[in-house]
């Protein structure tokens, strides 16, 4: 039944009153699910129906003969509005399609594809593809994901054939995805509209920080949307790219498959490290299995899948990056020997099941549940030894039940789930740890052997529920026609944090041009204060609401307004009270003022230098949650009103979170301090008695209860974690303009995207020598802390960076008449930034603020990446992968020599730095990363339908083997002429050198 005109009216009115300031959702459609619209005889019923699974959902056309369907899950649909009218048409995630469906229309303008829905459908059917958006956005298809090589089994790496995606494979296999300039912590993966966010550790998605593994298993993906920017106001908790999938349903017929992939050291070329030795043993083993079917026909179906890893991934141990190569002969000889090939084993088993019930013509209920177990070894590689490696265990287990309901003039689908994830790493080894820093580079990190710092020791975790609920009007018109979408969220997780454990004290030793110091010129240990909980814990509560309207105001014209509000109460840092003993030791006498200014208290020494301490203490009431308001504006223009030639364009707001990971270091950093005492050396000389000095006694070597006692009574060197009481979330202002056109067979775009990310979260160092300076004589104040304790580190908001990017892209869709696909993205990246995005201690300047606007290290200037497929003779499938990019630049500092100091007294400045690049096949040397990648797969049918079949598969990855460096030699001494960096030949490589994978498989 139709709601009542004036009810619509007053709807009406209310959205538009409530969006008026708002700027930009750009589709109507759900998180995953799509839409199909368009214009069919006044007054006919119009029926999408799935002939694999039985859904059908139905709407009227109205008296303009326009009609709208909500919450298609993508899959292969018979359309129709009454006699001589169907079609067959394929939908896709997240998508909104037009499909006109009058018995007098021509044909629907897409591309004819065999096209398959989620689970093998044969029918024939043209996909929609949806370009009235101002959505910067491009879809990866089922068939992609199955013939596109692929280093990692980790789904989301086919996220990198859209422009202006990065997918990294770094030298210890970590893999991770940026969108951007931004860090990767800035990207959200929603599976069946379910956010995958990480809360307490970088990375982005939960799991994936410094991990080998994926956080889905591949055989459940059906296909999947990448949004670069300007995504709608249904995307929470992502200021760069957001990633929307849908997981594959069971249907009316059974399906399978299983696979088993295998490599190893003898199917790899060398490693640099490895041009004069033995290879470091190495395999990789990737095997599972998926199922699917009918429970009840038509209304019941059920989908598993189950996917094991693993791995030895080889790795090379190098110098720290800013340490040079000609540190290494000034090591003791038994620390030389830390160099060179070793590897990093990991295991990983993912398991997926759902079921979908389709219990009326108007309800779908679906219910799923993921679990994750992954154990991996790492932190082995660029300054770091096997002997300081840990062992991390990575678990994540979620359930979701979504419910869809649809009506005349309305669709509502409300989601709960609920996720408990871990992240544990532990050292391998327990004693005393060992690590050399170079003196020129600002005591750069060379090497570490001996055990692991309790610092890397964590147990670090989230668990809790999630009820949303999404409602959209689709029957309102006032000027043209509406989509009004509105949604709330409720969230309630647990966050848990231990930032280190009480085990190997850590001794740090000065090397410099004249050899290695026999004595440690520090010691850092940790000394846990009786009576304080170490472990962090918050019920964290996160609300968010939406609305926005899709307005349709001619055929050429539709606008896209939205706004969205987002607040996040996280209570360990709001209720936070400063320790009294801290408090009052700013009121205290600075110790090292009294010479030169008798009297001074350290709250008057931090005011010379522009702190004030009242910005980071806390009573438990100054702290407020921040309401996160993120207006959006969109706009496309249709020029001839046949899909074909689109103009588009977006500007908008969007919010992510602060970590937990920072936010609990006031608490865990008091109740579990990581003391350091110093030791008067010639290197780093200080007064013994004063500010945490010693001097040197071999007894220190004994242990963590003999430096214990040392400051038993005490918080001397007791580094003291202070976060401002107005922190903010960062966010990022989003713009872009650009034309999509459909070339035959073919779909391109050209947009230009401008991106201005604000308040980035940093660390730095609030200590301030007696006069308020931050430099004297280019070193730091780290002798000068807050009295009784050690250094007072603040944290703020101020990391900042500024994008443009040009993103071409051009894709020929595969269809079964042609045989073939191809898919080019071409991205120019000038990025700016003010600090390193991976980096959130900045130790380096007084404030962040004090950085410079340097190149960026996170986005290549210039990237190509092209995908293909072809059908081949006998059953073969042919599919190839090429990747080239100008050099990622190099961040480090300029340091000019003895007695030469920069703007601010610093004796380095940040600089940044391109290193040479290399040949392509032909042509100058321009490109730092190049891969292609081949893949030739060979079915043996069984049956006639091509649905049951044996197949065997070979890749060869980075055919050429060329060499993707991934340690960088700076050149910034004093003196030093030319480029500042340069690739190290003998390190670590990005991604994989020539390697050669054999897989085997069945489906039925």
């Amino acid at each position: 039944m139709k709601a009542p005109m004036q009810m619509k009216k007053k709807l009406l009115c209310g959205v538009i009153a409530a969006s008026i300031a708002a700027t930009a959702a750009p589709t109507m459609a759900q998180t995953v699910v799509a839409t199909l619209k368009g214009k069919a005889t006044p007054g006919a019923t119009v029926t999408a129906f799935n002939p694999s699974t039985g859904l059908s959902r139905k709407a009227t056309a109205g008296a303009d003969g326009n009609y709208i369907i909500n919450g298609l899950p993508p899959a292969t649909y018979q359309v129709d509005a009454g006699p001589n009218t169907q079609q067959n048409v394929t939908l896709t995630v997240a998508s909104t399609a037009t499909l006109n469906l009058a018995a007098s229309s021509a044909p629907v303008a897409a591309s004819a594809a065999n096209a398959a829905s989620l689970e093998g459908v044969t029918v024939s059917a043209s996909t929609l593809t949806e370009v009235k958006t101002p959505e910067v956005a491009k879809n990866i298809s089922l068939r992609q994901i199955q013939t596109i090589p692929q280093v990692s089994r980790n789904f989301l790496e086919f996220a990198d054939t859209v422009p202006g995606m990065v997918f990294n494979v770094d030298a210890q296999g970590h893999t991770s995805l940026r969108g951007g300039a931004q860090n990767d912590s800035s990207v959200n993966v929603f599976i069946d509209g379910v956010g995958q966010k990480s809360y307490v550790k970088q990375g982005g998605v939960s799991g994936q920080v410094n991990s080998q593994g994926n956080p889905f298993p591949q055989l459940a993906i059906g296909e999947y949307k990448v949004i670069t920017t300007n995504y709608k106001a249904e995307y929470d908790q992502v200021s760069s790219a957001a990633i929307t999938a849908e997981t594959k349903s069971g249907t009316n017929e059974f399906h399978g498959e299983v696979f088993d992939t295998y490599t190893s050291d003898k199917y790899r070329s060398r490693t640099p490290a490895e041009e004069e030795g033995d290879k470091a043993r190495s395999f990789e083993k990737e095997y599972g299995f998926a199922l699917g079917g009918p429970i009840i026909k038509d209304q019941m179906h059920f989908f598993v899948t189950f996917e094991q890893k693993k791995f030895d991934t080889p790795i090379t141990v190098t110098p720290g990056t800013d340490a040079p190569a000609s540190s290494l002969g000034l090591l003791p000889t038994n620390v030389q020997g830390a160099f060179g090939p070793a590897s990093l084993p990991f295991d990983e088993k993912l398991y997926f099941g759902k079921i979908d019930w389709e219990f009326s013509d108007r309800d779908r209920i679906e219910i799923s549940t993921q679990v994750r177990r992954e154990t991996q070894a790492d932190n082995i590689g660029t300054g770091q030894s096997r002997e300081q490696s840990i062992v991390t265990e990575n678990h994540d287990t979620r359930g979701t039940f979504r419910w869809q309901h649809s009506g005349d003039w309305y669709f509502n689908e409300l989601k709960a789930s609920y996720e408990n994830s871990s992240n544990d790493p532990l050292p391998v080894n327990y004693g005393n740890g060992y690590n050399y820093t170079w003196k020129p580079a600002n005591d750069a990190t060379i090497i570490g052997i001996g055990a692991a710092s309790p610092l890397a020791t964590q147990i670090k975790g989230q668990e809790g529920p999630l009820i949303q609920d999404d409602f959209t009007f689709n029957d309102l018109s006032w000027q043209g026609d509406h989509v009004v979408k509105v949604g709330w969220k409720y969230k309630e997780v647990t966050l848990h944090a231990q930032d280190a454990q009480n085990v190997n004290p850590q001794y740090t030793y000065n090397v410099d041009p004249t050899g290695t110091e026999a004595i440690p010129y520090k010691i850092q240990f940790s000394n846990p204060v009786a009576g304080l909980n170490s472990v962090s814990e918050t019920k964290d509560k996160q609300f968010g609401a939406y609305i926005q309207d899709d307005w349709s105001v001619n055929d050429h014209l539709t606008l896209n307004i939205g706004v969205r509000w987002d607040k996040e109460k996280t209570p360990s840092y709001l209720d936070w009270q400063t320790p009294a003993n801290v408090v009052a030791a700013f009121s205290a006498l600075d110790p090292n003022a009294q010479l030169l200014f008798p009297g001074q208290t350290y709250a008057q020494t931090l005011a010379k230098g522009g702190v004030n301490y009242q910005d980071y203490i806390s009573n438990g009431s100054q702290r407020k949650a921040q309401n996160q308001w993120a207006p959006r504006l969109g706009a496309s223009y249709d020029l001839f009103a046949d899909e074909e030639h689109v103009i588009h364009a977006g500007a908008g707001r969007s919010y992510d979170r602060n970590l937990y990971d920072y936010l609990q270091l006031e608490q865990t950093k008091s109740a579990l301090p990581y003391q350091q005492i110093n030791i008067n050396t010639a290197s780093h000389p200080c007064t013994v008695g004063a500010n945490s000095c010693f001097a040197w006694d071999p007894a220190y070597l004994n242990g963590l209860t003999t430096l214990q006692g040392l400051v038993n009574g005490t918080n001397l060197g007791q580094e003291v974690d202070m976060l401002n009481n107005n922190l903010k979330a960062p966010y990022s202002d989003q713009f872009s303009i650009g034309m999509s056109n459909k070339v035959g067979d073919w779909n391109t775009d050209a947009t230009i995207t401008r991106v201005l990310s604000y308040d980035g979260f940093a660390f730095t160092l609030g200590n301030r020598y007696p006069d308020g300076s931050f430099f004297q004589n280019g070193s730091q104040p780290w002798n000068n802390g807050i009295p009784g304790f050690g250094s007072m580190i603040v944290g703020n908001n101020g990391i900042r960076t500024a994008t443009t990017q040009v993103l071409l892209s051009a894709d020929k869709p595969y269809t079964r008449e042609s045989g073939w696909s191809a898919n080019f993205a071409y991205t120019y990246s000038h990025a700016k930034q003010n600090r390193d995005i991976n980096e959130h201690y900045s130790f380096d300047e007084a404030t962040i603020y004090d950085y410079p606007f340097i190149t960026s290290n996170a986005a290549a200037k210039h990237r190509f990446v092209a995908t293909g497929s072809l059908d081949g003779p006998w059953g073969f499938t042919f599919s190839g992968k090429l990747i080239v990019a100008t050099p990622l630049p190099w961040n480090g500092f300029q340091n000019c020599g003895s007695g030469c100091y920069y703007e601010h007294g610093e004796s380095s400045y940040p600089i940044a730095g391109v290193p040479a690049a290399s040949k392509f096949l032909i042509g100058g040397k321009i490109f730092g990363y190049r891969e292609l990648d081949l893949q030739a797969t060979k079915d043996f049918v069984i049956d006639e339908n091509d649905q049951t079949k044996f197949y065997i598969r070979f890749d060869i990855l980075n055919v050429f083997n060329w060499k993707n460096f991934a340690d960088y030699s700076p050149n910034v001494g004093p003196g030093t002429t030319g480029n500042p960096v340069s690739y190290n030949k003998l390190g670590n490589l990005s991604g994989v050198p020539r390697t050669a994978k054999f897989t085997a498989g069945f489906k039925f």
